[in-house]
């Protein structure tokens, strides 16, 4: 029998271990299993190479609860310990295993999918158990070993009779740790961090029905039988080859994800790469509506099949954390624990193949299938706007898939627009104007006007639309965007066969005096505009800049410190309308009542009429009817 102290660096480790070390104490049970699935590939491994001499077969991991003595079991079949690798592995702390394992075998090792890189799994045990035993018997033919501690530096280690090859971790569990005897909460946790470790996990027995016999009879029971309940999928989609994929399989792996989203993917990006890091993972595009406040952390960050965090912001590019799926990769840098993501360069070279990944594959769905794509456009385009904003090396590649709606449903990309508009809207200046909507139906009249003197309206619609318009014009000079509603059309795009007023100077000069003096300063700048006849005597537009940016500072979380920016708008009068020769003529009272009621009709056709004045403006037009 052996005694002695574990070779520890710093005084009462257990009670650090226990209170600071890891996050979070439910993942004992992945660092346990981790090490089981280890010794099992590190086994795989040298049988492969012919280094040990012994049948691999086909190990499983096994976790069992004895509840009535409160223990929790993990078995393994891998490839054990010796007495002496249990002083050297178990009692030096934070001496790897698995690094020595891959350092010796560094070459052959490569693909070997060892987990373990920090030592310290297996004292995570002791979050939840007052007394831990290892009974290891090696694949060399050496004794059995048991080992024994109890939280405190003390250990024994003595012989012990078992025979067959691997490892089995006996937890005491805690008087304040007994949730983890629960059949319910192991399961949940093997599901969690272990579904799809490459190694069989066995949690239990389920009923599997025999087949029924030929020869039975009508009256036949069906007979059942007890079966290994293997909990994991120990070869999921993303670790096998995408030629060897086809539409479904991933669909079904998505189902297998997210058992509860009932609505599918719209498509999926495959990930595989060996250099200059090793990754691979699969990412799913869902269905988003034009709320930024969309659910994240749906991404699953594994390493090596043993999952690590649902938060992947810094690994992915922050634009596409709105998506779904898996990644995972031996290169990402963690702490000890496997909990939080450490800086590093690969970190960033991960982040930007991502991004190029998911362009290179956006560029291939638009070449295939146009159609389909523009068929998906609202579902992503909050997705790509964002990308566009947020990250330079995906908007080099967005012009060649990032589309532009029409309010008539036709989709257009950048150059594609140019080239539609180019021949009949500019303004004074030369640039190419750019109109769009916000809103269909609140900007139904503005549109109108637009179309039937034949100029492309977009339909952009989005939150950050203010921002992407901002960009896009800084990268085009020759390019500008004016929504249809911020002044009236024939100023924005400059025209030829421009409106001659019907009235004089004198005239106009006289109504803008009798507008100035009813309409509310505060709020509205009277401008007088030489329209068509048919054309409505009262327009209501906002400022295009002072529009955006106030829209800016909204959706920016008020990232330009502007604060909140006063409601001013333009009152936009048609002087060759016969309402604005009435207004001059009638005597003052009526110059009142009808600039009041003519206001506040623009006022209804953008939304802007409300409260004690929609009242007085219902009152008032009854009595006009009357």
């Amino acid at each position: 029998m052996t005694t002695g102290k574990i070779n520890v660096s710093v005084e009462n480790i257990f009670p650090l271990i226990k209170k600071f070390l890891y996050s979070d104490h439910e993942i004992f049970l992945r660092e346990l299993v981790s090490n089981a699935t280890d010794a099992t590939l590190k086994l795989k491994h040298l049988t492969s190479i012919g280094e040990a001499k012994v049948d691999y077969g086909n190990p499983v991991i096994e976790v069992k609860i004895d509840k009535d003595n409160k223990k929790l079991h993990i078995i393994d079949q891998g490839l054990g310990m010796t007495a002496e690798e249990v002083e050297k592995y178990i009692n030096q702390v934070a001496f790897s295993g698995a690094e020595e394992f891959l350092e010796k075998y560094k070459d052959s090792a490569k693909d070997s999918g060892i987990i373990g890189h920090f030592g310290l799994g297996f004292y995570s045990a002791f979050m939840v158990a007052e007394k831990v035993e290892i009974i290891t018997k090696s694949y060399k033919d050496e004794p059995a070993a048991h080992w024994t501690c109890d939280g405190s530096p003390e250990f024994t280690l003595v012989p012990h009779d078992k025979t067959e090859r691997g490892t089995e971790i006996i937890l005491h569990i805690a008087e304040d740790s007994l949730e983890f005897l629960e059949e319910f909460k192991i399961r949940e946790l093997l599901t969690k961090y272990n579904k799809f470790m490459p190694v069989p996990i066995k949690f239990g027995t389920k009923k599997e029905a025999l087949p029924k016999p030929e020869d039975a009879g009508d009256d036949y029971k069906t007979e059942y039988v007890d079966v290994d309940n293997i909990i994991n999928n120990p070869t999921p989609t993303w670790t096998k080859q995408p030629a060897d994929l086809n539409e479904e399989d991933y669909k079904a792996f998505y189902r297998e994800l997210y058992p509860m989203q009932f609505e599918e993917p719209l498509f999926n990006i495959h990930l595989n790469v060996d250099y200059p890091f090793n990754l691979t993972g699969i990412l799913y595009f869902p269905k988003l509506d034009a709320n930024l406040q969309v659910q994240k952390d749906k991404i699953q960050l594994y390493q090596n099949q043993v999952f690590v965090t649902d938060n992947v912001e810094g690994i992915v590019p922050e634009f596409l954390v709105m998506l779904r799926g898996v990644i995972d990769s031996p290169d990402i840098p963690l702490n000890v624990s496997r909990s939080y993501l450490q800086a590093d360069g690969n970190v960033k070279k991960i982040s930007n193949y991502i991004t190029r990944k998911v362009a290179d594959k956006l560029k291939s769905l638009f070449n295939e299938n146009r159609e389909d794509f523009e068929s998906k456009w609202n579902d992503i385009k909050i997705v790509l706007e964002y990308g566009m904003l947020s990250e330079p090396k995906f908007y080099e590649k967005a012009g060649d898939f990032v589309l532009y709606p029409t309010v008539d449903g036709k989709y257009y990309t950048l150059a594609e627009l140019k080239e539609a508009i180019s021949a009949n809207q500019t303004d004074k200046n030369g640039k190419l104007v750019v109109l769009y909507a916000s809103n269909k139906d609140a900007q139904h009249s503005y549109i109108e006007i637009a179309a039937a003197k034949g100029y492309e309206v977009l339909l952009l619609d989005s939150p950050i639309v203010s921002h992407l318009i901002q960009k896009l014009e800084s990268d085009n000079e020759n390019l500008t965007f004016t929504r249809v509603d911020s002044d009236h059309i024939d100023k924005l795009i400059q025209k030829e066969d421009t409106q001659i007023s019907k009235l004089s100077e004198e005239e106009s000069t006289q109504l803008k005096t009798v507008l100035e003096e009813i309409v509310p300063k505060t709020n509205y700048t009277v401008q007088l505009e030489p329209m068509d006849s048919a054309a409505a005597p009262f327009i209501i537009t906002q400022p295009e800049f002072m529009r955006r940016m106030k829209e800016m500072s909204q959706t920016g979380g008020g990232m330009f410190g502007m604060g909140n920016f006063p409601e001013m708008y333009n009152l936009v009068v048609n002087t060759n309308s016969e309402l604005a020769t009435t207004i001059l003529k009638a005597d003052k009272s009526v110059q009142e009542s009808l600039v009041k009621q003519a206001l506040d009709l623009a006022k209804i056709s953008q939304g802007l009429l409300k409260g004690e004045e929609l009242t007085a403006f219902v009152k008032r037009s009854f009595e006009l009817i009357k």
